[in-house]
């Protein structure tokens, strides 16, 4: 996985980026309250905020096309939430809570998208700490971003060697049987590596708090 994958413009020089990282967090937090608790029918409030996170986006220069293709990977998995909606209330009362839930996630996912492409997670987390972000989830979102790429390399070396292993086509079940064992194993390697991490971490005198050069 690319370093950059999450936040490639996140070391940009717009007049987003030079704003202070607390103004842009209580920026983001104050959308994605007034997302939540402004009713669904008042579509002018919702219409005003999705045209101003697109102004946003085109102010700190992030590409269209980046923001289609993040909500691509989004989609899948707010949609299976917002249609589970109208099963178990009701089609009438359902579709109305399906497009609530549909509206309210996409404006949320697309503030943060913002955020996180115009603050460097170093500041970003500095930033939630003098906001009053608990010491234990700061470290816990910090090696969060920190190893999700290691994991995924890892991943992707241990599908490489499972085609290299196999010269027939799998079937369906076969890959679906083959790719949850590699999860499996996925799952052991990273609480395996989390603990010599840990150990590492605590021989060197680490205390919990995240620290950075600026800091």
């Amino acid at each position: 996985m690319p370093r950059d994958f999450l936040d490639p413009y996140s070391r940009g020089n717009s007049i987003c980026h030079r704003l202070p990282d607390r103004l842009k967090i209580l920026l983001v937090l104050a959308m994605i309250i007034t997302a939540l608790f402004v009713p669904p029918e008042n579509w002018p409030v919702h219409g005003c905020m999705a045209a101003a996170v697109f102004l946003a986006m085109t102010l700190a220069g992030i590409p269209l096309r980046y923001l289609l293709v993040r909500l691509m990977f989004f989609f899948p998995m707010i949609m299976g939430l917002a249609i589970a909606v109208p099963a178990s209330t009701g089609f009438t009362k359902g579709w109305d809570v399906m497009a609530t839930v549909l509206l309210r996630g996409t404006l949320s996912f697309m503030g943060v998208l913002w955020l996180v492409n115009v603050t460097p997670f170093d500041r970003l987390l500095v930033a939630l700490r003098q906001l009053g972000l608990p010491q234990m989830l700061a470290a816990i979102l910090a090696f969060m971003y920190r190893y999700i790429f290691v994991v995924f390399d890892e991943l992707e070396r241990m599908r490489e060697g499972r085609r290299a292993r196999t010269f027939s086509k799998q079937g369906l079940l076969a890959a679906w049987k083959t790719n949850a064992q590699l999860i499996g194993m996925l799952l052991i390697r990273s609480m395996n590596r989390a603990e010599r991490v840990h150990g590492a971490m605590c021989a060197r005198g680490f205390d919990g708090e995240i620290r950075t050069l600026d800091s």
